[in-house]
């Protein structure tokens, strides 16, 4: 019987390398990749296919929510929880492991390559978090690790594995090179939690609104900011912000705002007051008024809304 493999997977050259290892020791690999607001698949997605192994995309919002606001270990550089979140990931992928019969939880970690997440200590807290500790192999760099019980038990010959530490890239580009691998994604992008200015869209956010929830936490990695009260208001800057807004729009919660006669960006409001509405709604006017060229001196123009409420207003 064919030995198997989960890997958590992000869908970057570590997580291709990894998995591409345990292949090579016939392993039949199937990626399983975490989504929340803060990070998606679609990276994973692509290196997947091109790896052509199976892939498991599983939403995990709503809990993940739960450890982002509050984080028993705490926050990374910015808003970044990263041992309670992968702590968090590893448990739920040991039950996938037992729930789908599979040997081996793999993951492309390397050791030393983030100081708040990837150093020993870490890595072994992260173990016990998740209920698996010497049950997490990291074939990039398990040389420089423990033997996991998967080697004590010769399902997988350490020999084969790798001594991969610290932050420089040059060994896992001459690995691919070595395996003919060219089609790993850039190092770009990741999760959104790391990034210095959402963290302070995000810090800001929680402060106004403790109890917020997806479609708060989506407009903020959307176009200009501002607050009316308790509610956000968002301004596009360009084209792609105004359809994103448009993707992210809930008549349930918000207003859409845009002029009448005239070309321009797109306004949405939060709605968590009531009570503050009518503030939000003239601020939005007025800034979509001002970031339209063609309406900025004027004395007065129309907008028109629509979704939790509808109507018109001048500004």
């Amino acid at each position: 019987m064919q030995k198997k493999a989960l890997i958590v997977f992000s869908g970057g050259l570590d997580s291709i390398l990894a998995a591409e290892v345990l292949k090579r020791q016939d392993f039949e690999v199937t990626a399983l990749t975490f989504v929340t607001p803060f990070f998606d698949a679609e990276k994973a997605k692509e290196s997947t296919q091109k790896l052509e192994i199976k892939h498991i995309v599983k939403e995990i919002t709503k809990e993940h929510l739960k450890i982002v606001k509050n984080p028993p270990r705490g926050y990374g550089k910015n808003m970044n929880p990263c041992i309670d979140c992968h702590g968090f990931m590893f448990k739920l992928a040991g039950k996938i492991m037992q729930e789908k019969g599979i040997d081996l939880l793999a993951t492309g970690e390397v050791l030393g390559q983030r100081p708040f997440s990837q150093n020993k200590q870490a890595l072994k807290l992260i173990e016990k978090i998740a209920g698996l500790e010497n049950r997490i192999l990291r074939p990039l760099c398990a040389k420089n690790l423990p033997e996991t019980d998967y080697e004590k038990e010769g399902l997988i010959d350490r020999e084969e594995l790798l001594d991969f530490e610290g932050k420089s890239r040059k060994p896992q580009l001459a690995l691919a090179k070595k395996y003919k691998i060219d089609y790993f994604p850039s190092p770009a992008g990741g999760c959104l939690l790391t990034d210095p200015g959402f963290s302070k869209r995000l810090k800001d956010l929680f402060e106004h609104h403790p109890e917020a929830q997806e479609d708060e936490i989506n407009l903020l990695k959307v176009g200009r900011q501002f607050w009316a009260g308790e509610n956000k208001v968002i301004i596009g800057r360009d084209k792609v912000d105004n359809q994103n807004l448009k993707d992210i729009f809930s008549k349930h919660t918000m207003i859409m705002l845009k002029l009448a006669e005239y070309p321009g960006p797109l306004g949405v409001v939060h709605i968590a007051s009531e009570d503050d509405f009518d503030e939000a709604l003239k601020l939005a006017a007025e800034k979509i008024k001002y970031y339209s060229t063609k309406t900025r001196g004027l004395d007065e123009v129309i907008l028109i809304y629509w979704g939790k409420k509808e109507g018109k207003t001048r500004c």
